[in-house]
């Protein structure tokens, strides 16, 4: 692990009832990487996410963010140590309007006395903005975040954990059933938000892919397959044998 290194997974396993979803797992993404992460379904994608923000225990080995072994840490604090993550699923409050969402969403304490006093400042109202702006809600601020589009929903809780100032962003399947112009829209955004912070994003859509033009990780039963640029990996035939099909 060097000292550019911000995620490091050695030797990461994980079990359920006898299969194996990782399986003697090594992967090293650097500060201010954006990596692409591909492989069939029970390739162990998810659970690998699962383990770096703490929802599940590894069996065996080692996972750490900068200084901090996350094994030894909760889903909570994990997250306020910097690493956020957003579902293939969309969650945001729908009932409340999109510059309300990053509000509530915004970096700031939580306790029943500060919630009372809780004003926002300038310099608040002028991070909200921003993230309106790069998310590009602009104009849908004062909307109800239940009647955006399923892309625009994305945008939104993308934006939510941007309010966080995370230094790592996991992102899954960010682009699954938004239009062209969306996607086009989302592969600018994380490149834009990679700029600042280290960008993790599980995605099938090899188009996507190719237009973020970064390095891949290929898991296959658990463990890296192939590492490369995505050319790289498309031309090589275990891949090709075991996800591609082509």
């Amino acid at each position: 692990m060097t000292a550019e290194t911000l995620l490091y997974l050695e030797a990461v396993s994980v079990s359920f009832d006898g299969f194996k979803a990782l399986n003697n797992l090594n992967l090293a993404v650097g500060s201010g990487e954006m990596r692409a992460i591909i492989g069939p379904n029970g390739a162990g994608k998810t659970t690998m996410m699962d383990v770096i923000t703490g929802k599940t225990r590894p069996d065996e080995g080692r996972v750490a963010f900068r200084e901090h072994a996350l094994t030894s840490l909760d889903e909570a604090a994990i997250a306020n140590i910097g690493i956020g993550r957003k579902f293939q699923k969309p969650t945001v409050f729908e009932s409340h309007t999109v510059w309300d969402n990053l509000e509530l969403a915004m970096k700031a304490k939580r306790t029943a006395l500060a919630s009372l006093r809780w004003r926002l400042s300038t310099t608040q109202r002028d991070q909200i903005a921003a993230t309106l702006k790069r998310i590009n809600l602009e104009e849908a601020a004062p909307r109800l975040a239940g009647g955006l589009s399923h892309g625009q929903k994305q945008w939104l809780e993308i934006g939510m954990l941007l309010m966080q100032e995370p230094e790592l962003l996991l992102v899954d399947e960010p682009v699954a059933g938004m239009t062209d112009a969306e996607t086009e829209k989302t592969a600018l955004l994380l490149k834009d938000i990679a700029q600042h912070s280290a960008v993790v994003v599980v995605e099938h859509d090899m188009d996507f892919i190719r237009a973020l033009g970064v390095r891949v990780t290929v898991l296959h039963e658990g463990s890296v397959l192939a590492e490369g640029s995505l050319d790289s990996v498309q031309n090589n035939q275990r891949v090709i044998d075991v996800y591609l099909g082509r």
